[in-house]
C-alpha cells in the first residue's frame, strides 16, 4: 500500500481478489450512509467481476436496493442492447435483477438526437441537478457517495480523453465527446471531472498487465486525465499484481 498526495494505491493479488475488495468497500460506503445513496458507475472490462459478484447471494443480501440510486459515469452513444453500452453492461451483470428500475438512471442514448452527445449530456445533466437538488455542487455535500472508475491505454477516464476540451470543462457537470480517442469510435457522453470529484469516495481498479505501461506513466505523475481525476473525499486506486509498474514491486 502506498499513498501519493491524497490518493492511496492498494495492491491485492489479481482480479478476483480486486472485485472483492471493490465489493467490500462499496458496501462500506453504503454502510456509512442511512439516507439516500449515489453510486457512479464505469463501464468497460475492468467493473465486471465487481458488478457480477454484487448480484450473488452473498452480496446481495448485504445491499438496500431499495435506497440506492445508480448512474453511470460515462455513456457510448449506441443502442442500449447493443454490447458496448456501458449502462446495459451493468444492466445484465447486475442491475436488473437486484435493482428497482427507477433507481437506474442511463443517459439517454435510444433517441431521435443519438448521433448528438450534446444533447444526451444536457439531459443527463439536468436530471443529475433534479437529484441533488441544486445547480450547483456544494463540497460539504457531495453529488455521489461513491464513483467507480477506470484508466485507458491512452490515460483516459470516464470518456475525457488527453488534449481534449472537455478535460478542461469545469462549469458543466455532463459533456458530449463527439469522437473518442480510442476503439470504439463513437460519441460519447461523460461527466466532468469537477462532477465526478463530488463525491465521498472515488474508486479506480486497474488489473492485468496491459494496464502497466499507462500506470507508469501516471504514477510518474504524467498530466493524465485519470491523474487529475480526484475526489473531494477519498481516492483509493485497486491494482493488481500484473498491473504494478516494476518499480512499486515488492
Amino acid at each position: 500500500m502506498a499513498d501519493d498526495r491524497a490518493r492511496k494505491i492498494l495492491t491485492v493479488a489479481d482480479p478476483e481478489a480486486m472485485a472483492r475488495m471493490a465489493a467490500e468497500r462499496l458496501i462500506a460506503r453504503i454502510a456509512a450512509n442511512d439516507d439516500r445513496i449515489a453510486i457512479c458507475l464505469t463501464g468497460g472490462s475492468s467493473p465486471k467481476a465487481l458488478y457480477q459478484l454484487l448480484a450473488t447471494a452473498e452480496y446481495r443480501s448485504k445491499i438496500p436496493w431499495d435506497r440506492i440510486d445508480w448512474f453511470i459515469g460515462d455513456e457510448r452513444l449506441v443502442p442500449r442492447k447493443d454490447p458496448l453500452h456501458n449502462m446495459g453492461m451493468a444492466r445484465q451483470a447486475f442491475l436488473d435483477r437486484c435493482a428497482p428500475a427507477a433507481n437506474v438512471h442511463p443517459i439517454a442514448t435510444d433517441t431521435a438526437d443519438l448521433k448528438d452527445p450534446d444533447v444526451s449530456a444536457a439531459l443527463y445533466e439536468n436530471g443529475l441537478m433534479a437529484f441533488y437538488g441544486a445547480e450547483q455542487l456544494d463540497p460539504a455535500r457531495p453529488l455521489f457517495d461513491l464513483v467507480l472508475m477506470g484508466i485507458g491505454p491512452d490515460g483516459h477516464t470516464a470518456s475525457l480523453f488527453p488534449g481534449f476540451p472537455a478535460v478542461e470543462e469545469t462549469q458543466r457537470w455532463v459533456v458530449g465527446v463527439p469522437k473518442a480517442n480510442v476503439e470504439p469510435f463513437v460519441p460519447r457522453v461523460s461527466l466532468t471531472l469537477s462532477a465526478l470529484a463530488s463525491c465521498r469516495e472515488m474508486l479506480f481498479q486497474a488489473a492485468g498487465s496491459g494496464k502497466r505501461a499507462i500506470l507508469t506513466r501516471l504514477l510518474a505523475g504524467e498530466n493524465l486525465p485519470a491523474n487529475r481525476a480526484r475526489s473531494i473525499g477519498e481516492t483509493v486506486w485497486l491494482v493488481d499484481q500484473a498491473a504494478l509498474p516494476e518499480e512499486f514491486r515488492g
